[in-house]
């Protein structure tokens, strides 16, 4: 693959993660314009996630199946026209239908980043392509909410919020230009059908666990939500069932079994999970608390977040020659400094609080992601350096399948308590709180790091 063509693919991944970020901080513009209130800011939140993460493995099949670069080509197309709908959509209940689609558009897209790579790259360029990936991926979440943060407040046009979602439908016209003369064609050697069975209820597993997490805080818990919860281990375990029976009896199940045997990815994965539950968690709070705490404006709430994007980008270009010295160990020395920009960040909230600014916020801010920087490019790497080129697909769709899970519980669980704590104990109390369960998220993310292969392909 050409340089244009690595370009291309890694706009069209970082296309989806800004999104998912970038409405943080456009929030109380949307509540304000469409009274929507908490139950509908938060589907207009989750809603997207949730069928992001529902439909990712399938788009990786559907890519290997029928061509990845076409899927690319389809998902991105989807993609804008989704954000164009999100761009205009007149009611909260517009928005939501809207976001919806658009995960499901991401879903599309997403997968055939990775397995593009994955099938045209090998050794050197390889690790070089999957490194620019994962600074690409990490990149886009601090980017998203830094660039919700400018846009709300530029007012292009009087567009306000809308902004937010119109401003992807340059960008994917420009992505489908180069995308046709720069992507390569690729697919599966050996092309399976869809996994119908596996595919229902692997949706019905994440559906029935993030909708009411996502959803309980704001409308009271009622009961759906409790029997919705009691309905995940049971189709959890009928997916995993269904599964392995699928892969005794000669099929090709949605999830292959015996790529959850493969070391690298099976440990990044347990990993990857608190990684990306915390890191989710700490950007919505971050950005509650600096704009109704601290009554920061858009701007400066995402500005704040321009030191973790510049120790990220450093973090992630250091990243390959680190692990040629130090293999997987770089993701632990990762883990041990997000924890101490958090414990920074902490302490300064404890200090300096109502007085807190941007400067004051900097050094920690930029300490956690210099760590960011050196764990998730480094662990995605690592993820899918034993995967088969012809499941590069489902390899990258069940990666990012847990990544974007993780994502939407981290609003779901640090976002609830964080919310819950303050009419209570008030702004600083509850985020003190939510700052210290996240430190304990670290602190496992760092040991598990031990377990990961020390010599990194």
């Amino acid at each position: 693959m050409t340089p244009l063509g690595l370009f291309t693919v890694l706009v069209g991944a970082a296309l989806p993660l800004i999104d998912f970020f970038i409405v943080n901080v456009a929030l109380p513009a949307i509540d304000s314009d469409l009274d929507a209130g908490p139950a509908m800011l938060e589907l207009i939140v989750g809603g997207y996630g949730v069928a992001y993460a529902v439909l990712l493995v399938l788009g990786g099949r559907l890519g290997d199946t029928a061509g990845r670069r076409r899927l690319f080509l389809i998902g991105m197309a989807a993609f804008g026209v989704t954000s164009l709908a999100c761009g205009l959509a007149p009611t909260a209940w517009t928005l939501v239908g809207a976001r919806v689609a658009q995960g499901a558009a991401a879903a599309l897209m997403l997968p055939q980043v990775l397995a593009t790579i994955q099938a045209t790259t090998q050794g050197p360029r390889r690790a070089r392509a999957m490194s620019l990936y994962g600074a690409t991926a990490g990149l886009s979440m601090v980017a998203g909410q830094i660039l919700g943060g400018v846009l709300v407040a530029a007012d292009v046009a009087g567009s306000g919020w809308r902004s937010v979602f119109l401003v992807n439908v340059p960008v994917v016209v420009l992505g489908l230009v180069l995308a046709v003369r720069a992507v390569p064609e690729t697919r599966s050697d050996r092309p399976a059908s869809v996994d119908v069975p596996g595919t229902l209820l692997l949706a019905l597993s994440l559906v029935s666990l993030l909708l009411p997490l996502t959803e309980g805080r704001a409308t009271g818990w009622p009961l759906w939500t409790w029997l919705s919860l009691a309905v995940f281990p049971f189709a959890a375990a009928a997916f995993y069932l269904t599964e392995r029976h699928a892969d005794r009896s000669g099929r090709t199940p949605l999830v292959p079994p015996s790529l959850l045997r493969l070391e690298s990815l099976r440990r990044g994965l347990v990993l990857m999970v608190p990684l990306s539950l915390g890191f989710s968690g700490f950007m919505f709070v971050v950005a509650v608390a600096l704009q109704q705490g601290l009554r920061m404006g858009p701007v400066a709430a995402g500005l704040a977040l321009v030191p973790m994007a510049v120790a990220f980008f450093a973090a992630s270009l250091a990243g390959p020659r680190l692990v040629g010295r130090f293999g997987s160990r770089v993701v632990t020395a990762g883990g041990l400094f997000q924890g101490l920009g958090i414990l920074l960040f902490l302490l300064t909230v404890r200090t300096d609080w109502p007085d807190l600014g941007l400067l004051g916020l900097a050094p920690a801010v930029a300490v956690a992601g210099l760590g960011q920087g050196m764990q998730l490019p480094v662990l995605m790497r690592m993820m899918l350096s034993d995967v088969p080129a012809d499941r590069a697909g489902v390899g990258g769709g069940v990666m990012i399948t847990a990544q974007q899970s993780a994502l939407a519980l981290g609003v779901a669980t640090l976002g609830s308590l964080f919310l819950a704590l303050v009419p209570g104990a008030g702004m600083r109390s509850a985020l003190t709180v939510t700052l210290l369960v996240q430190l304990g998220m670290i602190a496992l993310t760092v040991l598990l790091s031990l377990r990961l292969p020390r010599v990194l392909r």
